[in-house]
């Protein structure tokens, strides 16, 4: 392209998930519900300077027949799934306490919340696709492994992997009609991509055995792929923890943003294994480098991404994606996105 170019949003991430050279690296920063509290008019700049190329479109689930209490404030709610959240600080999403499949028994009786996509109403998404230049990303409620465990209980659910416990793993198989039938809804709208998650692994390593990975849930994902692209849609994919055991087979199955904590593995292998059919969808270490570190540390952070994953003519797939916690200063955002502006 030429120097003097300047691309669309929406152009810039697609030529970046195909690894075109572009005018920018593209921006999307993920700020957590508190920081709109916090931070009202640091965040207002923030947009106003470094406007994300990527945004989600406006829709709304059904109404739900278990929701109480207020998500992410202090104390407790019930989400739409009936699980119980304890939140101890104002802003953040707080942890599952309790679940409502006790035993196998509960599994058997349990009831998906149909509710919400029975009353999803998608109508003013297409009409939003087609006004804005901004690569549009549907958020979704599909994350399996998560789900299983927030509605077992961690350990429970483990275990019951282990033992190949009938009554939770026909519940599993129900889950994921249920993630397929919302992924239909969003395939038949005009979004550019869509993205499911999991937080897959510790610091250490995954929270299961490959092997178990590669049996239960591959195939789940590459059903989700599979519906995706065959729409024509991009697909992004998010884990915490350190998963480079399952990176192969995630670029196998088709996934083609993946956002992962990048400083707890290997980033420069990552990137020189798969870098040619992957986009890493950011990040920077929200851990150590954004709440602890200086602006020397947080630029070098990004000129170390930078250096793993752009080539010599525009970036073989990178977007400069961070989060913005509760714990990280406005400034070391701001230089973020500053450092990434000078990539190119």
């Amino acid at each position: 392209m030429s120097r003097n170019e300047t691309l669309t949003s929406r152009e810039r991430v697609l030529r970046t998930l195909r690894h075109e050279p572009v005018d920018r690296i593209p921006r999307h920063l993920w700020a957590l519900p508190g920081v709109r509290d916090k931070w009202p008019v640091e965040l207002a700049a923030h947009y106003r300077d470094f406007p994300d190329d990527i945004t989600g479109p406006p829709f709304r689930y059904g109404p739900s027949l278990r929701e109480a209490g207020v998500p992410c404030q202090p104390g407790e709610y019930t989400d739409a799934f009936g699980c119980i959240w304890h939140v101890g600080e104002p802003g953040v999403i707080g942890e599952v306490r309790q679940g409502p499949v006790a035993t196998p028994a509960d599994a058997a009786a349990y009831r998906l919340p149909h509710e919400l996509l029975d009353g999803a109403d998608f109508s003013q998404v297409d009409d939003f696709c087609r006004t804005t230049d901004r690569f549009v990303l549907a958020g979704t409620l599909v994350r399996p492994f998560e789900r299983m465990q927030f509605l077992r209980g961690t350990e429970a659910f483990f275990m019951d992997l282990v033992d190949r416990e009938p009554a939770v793993l026909d519940l599993m198989a129900r889950l994921h009609e249920f993630s397929l039938r919302e992924l239909r809804l969003w395939c038949d709208t005009a979004v550019d991509a869509i993205c499911f998650m999991d937080d897959w692994g510790s610091q250490q390593s995954l929270l299961i055995p490959p092997d178990l990975w590669r049996e239960f849930f591959r195939p789940q994902y590459e059903a989700y792929c599979r519906m995706i692209r065959a729409a024509g849609k991009k697909v992004f994919f998010h884990s915490d923890g350190r998963i480079d055991a399952i990176y192969p087979n995630l670029v196998e199955i088709g996934v083609d943003a993946l956002n992962s904590q990048l400083f707890c593995m290997d980033l420069e292998d990552l990137s020189a294994r798969y870098g040619d059919r992957l986009t890493f969808w950011g990040e920077i270490d929200r851990q150590w480098v954004l709440p602890f570190g200086d602006k020397a540390a947080v630029r070098a952070a990004v000129r170390r991404v930078a250096a793993a994953t752009v080539g010599r003519r525009g970036p073989t797939g990178v977007i400069a994606q961070c989060e913005w916690g509760m714990d990280v200063e406005p400034d070391s955002i701001r230089t973020v996105f500053e450092a990434w502006d000078q990539v190119l």
